[in-house]
């Protein structure tokens, strides 16, 4: 890639220079959280020690949470810090231009390692040796289409892989990928969002079958102790059943609060986007004179933050996660009166 280039804009929801927004609907975390039992454990603790440098019963619990072979488990500090160490070592590797491919519509910080490691784009799938796919994928909380011939053309000769972020906040559908198939692919997880603990970083990756030689070179390329006493404590907390039946019932609530919200954004004229997931994209009905920025600004200044989707290849859309109530109509009322201010 061209070192000339000027650095790409980091562009993510969240908190920002405002500090925390009132109503947040710019990130995908879980709204019914935090999860009491995974807060708990994180809270409890122990920052005076090193953690295992081999993380030792961690890996034991993802292993038999997932059903596979411990060798498969790859930890990380999180997932765009195992997106960067990938794609290093997709960069040490040779064969087929050294390229990458990404979907229409993706996290930006896919492209953004890609570029630090000078990686080409790849306009198909076939020209490349990382490919990368989503799903429910982000921003659109949709199926990747293309998934599963995607997966039995190239998974054998190249690497893939599924960020499944928001597999475990599906809403409706079901995984396009067989089982047999999620076997050949890198399966990407980051419980922070599911349990509404975004501020603690930690993830990990179940490696596919047969993928020695490459989980190995991970580790050579990872730094000691990624993760740290509470990211340690959150994913032991994942695996147990009392976290995952407190997410199983907050799935069906924010179904719920999910039709409430998409009603609500459609009497303000927005088209929403089909999804799965809990977020969803929308189009604004923008009145003569008031560019999207401009609305986002002025919502932000009121404590409400939504997503611009224009870094994931989507402009003219917002990415908006499923919010209580109290929140929504908050986001109802503020763009009502920013409207009518113009009228």
């Amino acid at each position: 890639m061209n070192a000339s280039q000027p650095p790409l804009q980091r562009i993510h929801g969240g908190p920002d220079h405002l500090g925390v927004p009132v109503h947040d609907f710019s990130t995908n975390s879980n709204a019914c959280a935090p999860c009491p039992a995974a807060l708990q454990a994180v809270r409890q603790a122990d920052a005076s020690h090193y953690p295992d440098a081999s993380y030792t019963a961690l890996r034991r619990q993802l292993a038999d949470f997932h059903a596979v072979d411990e060798a498969r488990v790859v930890l990380a500090a999180s997932a765009s810090e195992f997106i960067f160490r990938i794609t290093a070592l997709a960069a040490q590797t040779a064969g087929k231009g050294n390229a990458v491919w990404l979907p229409p519509h993706s996290y930006a910080d896919y492209a953004q390692a890609a570029r630090a490691y000078r990686l080409a784009m790849a306009s198909e799938p076939g020209q490349a040796q990382l490919l990368w796919a989503c799903e429910p994928s982000s921003p659109l909380g949709a199926a990747q289409a293309g998934l599963r011939e995607m997966v039995d053309d190239h998974a054998a000769t190249a690497t893939v892989v599924l960020d499944r972020a928001y597999e475990p906040l599906r809403l409706s559908g079901a995984p396009a990928l067989t089982e047999a198939q999620l076997q050949t692919v890198w399966q990407l997880w980051t419980p922070n969002k599911a349990l509404g603990l975004t501020g603690v970083r930690a993830a990990y990756t179940i490696a596919p079958v047969g993928a020695n030689a490459a989980v190995s070179a991970l580790d050579q390329l990872s730094a000691s102790w990624p993760i740290g006493a509470h990211g340690l404590a959150m994913l032991q907390a994942w695996t147990g059943a009392g976290t995952q039946a407190w997410l199983a019932a907050s799935l069906i609530t924010l179904r719920d609060w999910k039709a409430r919200q998409i009603a609500r954004c459609e009497t303000l004229g927005w088209i929403c986007l089909p999804s799965d997931a809990n977020f969803f994209c929308a189009h604004p009905a923008m009145p003569e004179g008031l560019s999207l920025q401009q609305a986002l600004v002025e919502l932000r200044a009121q404590g409400i933050k939504l997503r611009d989707t224009a870094s994931f290849g989507l402009p003219g859309h917002v990415r908006v996660s499923v919010q209580l109530p109290a929140a929504q109509d908050a986001l109802h009322d503020a763009w009502t009166l920013s409207i009518k201010a113009r009228r």
